[in-house]
């Protein structure tokens, strides 16, 4: 072989090889649905109303020697919320609320990942968008571990706790009570558990 093409072919496989290691670093998860949950509450008179979505998904981006190069995308499908009353999931489906039919999907797509204090937690800044409405918010994240499942895999564990205010999010519907409150409250605490699966 000629020493010009050997050098070719060499200079190409460390060009492809140099090109691959980034790849190769991150690891991509996926959302098991069955073993994630996605809830949240909110007052209502003098208690709290829970719920939850029953559909969504997601992808995580995990780059375990360098956090900033992470990344999450998450889709919650609006038409699947469920408090364990049809007609109120009904009237949160409605233009009252989430306007399931016009707007059928919550979204996040992460822009930033950074260490936070305390172990195994992040900031994860993205693009929120609800109810047609598109906001910058930082979530905090804890990275709860990895197991390998019975049939070889390995997943990897995420939660949150936030509080939305809803009608940063053009979700204004209430009702005034007589001693001068409100039935609900804007604020909405949210909590996210996910179990992901490796690719």
């Amino acid at each position: 072989m000629p020493r010009n093409l050997r050098i070719a072919l060499l200079a190409l496989a460390v060009a492809a090889a140099t090109l691959a290691t980034p790849l190769q670093a991150a690891d991509t998860y996926t959302i098991d649905k069955n073993h994630s949950d996605v809830s949240f509450q909110v007052r209502h008179f003098v208690s709290k109303v829970r719920g939850r979505f029953t559909d969504f998904e997601g992808t995580i981006q995990v780059d375990t020697a360098n956090a900033a190069a992470s990344s999450v995308a998450f889709t919650i499908k609006t038409a699947s919320v469920d408090t364990g009353q049809p007609d109120r999931d009904k009237h949160l489906r409605s233009a009252d609320f989430f306007d399931a039919e016009k707007f059928p999907e919550i979204t996040f797509k992460s822009t930033k990942i950074v260490p936070a204090a305390g172990k195994d937690k992040y900031d994860v800044t993205g693009s929120f968008t609800m109810h047609g409405v598109t906001k910058e918010i930082t979530l905090p994240v804890t990275f709860t571990g990895t197991a390998k499942d019975p049939r070889g895999g390995e997943r990897a564990g995420f939660e949150l706790a936030t509080t939305l205010n809803r009608k940063d999010y053009g979700i204004n519907w209430n009702k005034a009570l007589d001693n001068g409150s409100l039935m609900l409250s804007d604020e909405v605490a949210v909590t996210i558990s996910l179990e992901t699966v490796k690719k």
